[in-house]
């Protein structure tokens, strides 16, 4: 569960704004998402290669 302390005389906008930048970083709603259905391993590691090389490829333009 996050916890989100709320220092005196904070403004509740900046709070949220905390709050939703440790939710995103928890990922918790990324967790949901892939656990609704089940993924091959194979199937992972091939999505994991094809980001890697997909990454690599924009930092070899980069360099260009």
């Amino acid at each position: 569960m996050l916890r989100i302390e709320i220092k005196e005389g904070e403004n509740i906008e900046r709070a949220l704004k905390r709050y939703k930048r440790k939710h995103r970083n928890v990922k918790v709603m990324q967790n949901l998402r892939e656990k609704q259905y089940f993924t091959k391993p194979s199937v992972k590691n091939r999505r994991q290669v094809q980001k890697a090389t997909y990454i690599q490829g924009l930092r070899d333009a980069e360099n260009i």
